[in-house]
Parts: C-alpha cells; structure tokens; sequence
C-alpha cells in the first residue's frame, strides 16, 4: 500500500512478521507498535534494509521482555513440556524431573542430562516463536528415550510435524548471529 510519502510493506525478520512503514516525514526516529502481533515498525524513508532489521529485532526484544514473567518461567516451560509428551509421545513414559531455562546456555539451544532426567533450553530461546521452543523441548524429550541423533530418535523427533521448519529458523537465527 502507498500514500503520498508513505510506503508499507510486509518483511520477515527472524521468522517474525514486521509491518515496514516508512515515511518521507519521519527524519531520524524509529518507532514500533505490537499491532494483533505482527511488529509494526515506522522509519524514515532513507533507512537501509539492514537497519530495518536490527531496529526490529532490538524491538522484537523490547516486546518479549515486557512480556509477563509467568509465561516465561520454569515451571511454565515444564508445564508445556508435559503437554508436548502427551500430545507426541503419549506411548512413551517420559517424565522429565525438571525442565528449566539456562542463561548459561549460549552455543546450544538445549541439553538433556539422561541420567538425572534434566532438561535445559538456552533463554535466547524466550524471545522466539512458541513452534520454534516447542521443536527444541521435543528435541530434548526424545534425548529422555533415545541418548544419540539415531534412526530411533529422528522418528521420536520427527513426530513433531514443525521439525524441519524450526531447525531451518535456528540455522537462520546461528548464521544471522555470527
């Protein structure tokens, strides 16, 4: 759609839907709206695509951090990790003793402690979308069965139909970052 020194337009960021306006009027600043959830981001008409990115992303971090910590917490995490066993592995007994977010966690986006029955998920996970945390928390889960990457825990895995989508969106979000 465009008026009259008014140019919007869809882009993707992340895996994340951003509303682009940008404005011949607007000189230097930068302003965001959550808008049904999509990032609706005002910008100057000049503003390159790259700088369109990293204004979303720092707001995209903005939004999530005011988001309330009730969602983001621990015990919400193990919650949808139950609700993930029996919606995917209702044949399986798997109950993992605690599925808790690492701030330690920077090169992996989770790990699994088979003998304690521990689950992990890197906290850089918080600020992505539910499909993409949901595809790791599998990931982890299947660890509880199966220890290695083999034929049995690809099925495990691969029971989760978003699979493929999300370890697409994490290679994006690693190469992105390096």
């Amino acid at each position: 759609m465009s008026r009259q020194g008014i140019v919007e337009y869809p882009m993707t960021v992340d895996g994340q839907e951003v509303r682009v306006i940008r404005s011949a009027k607007r000189r230097r600043t930068v302003s965001a709206a959550l808008n049904g959830g999509v990032l609706q981001l005002r910008v100057p008409m000049r503003t390159s695509r790259v700088e369109v990115e990293d204004h979303a992303r720092e707001f995209m971090k903005r939004f999530a951090a005011r988001q309330p910590q009730a969602a983001k917490s621990d015990e919400a995490l193990h919650s949808r990790a139950e609700e993930l066993i029996a919606k995917y592995f209702p044949d399986l007994p798997i109950s993992p003793r605690s599925v808790t977010w690492s701030t330690r966690q920077q090169k992996r986006w989770g790990s699994t402690t088979t003998t304690e029955g521990t689950i992990r998920l890197s906290a850089r996970l918080r600020g992505m979308p539910e499909w993409v945390v949901d595809a790791v928390l599998i990931h982890e889960l299947a660890h509880l069965v199966e220890s290695g990457h083999g034929p049995r825990f690809q099925e495990l895995v691969n029971r989760y139909p978003r699979t493929q989508e999300a370890d697409g969106f994490l290679a994006g979000v690693q190469w992105a970052s390096t």
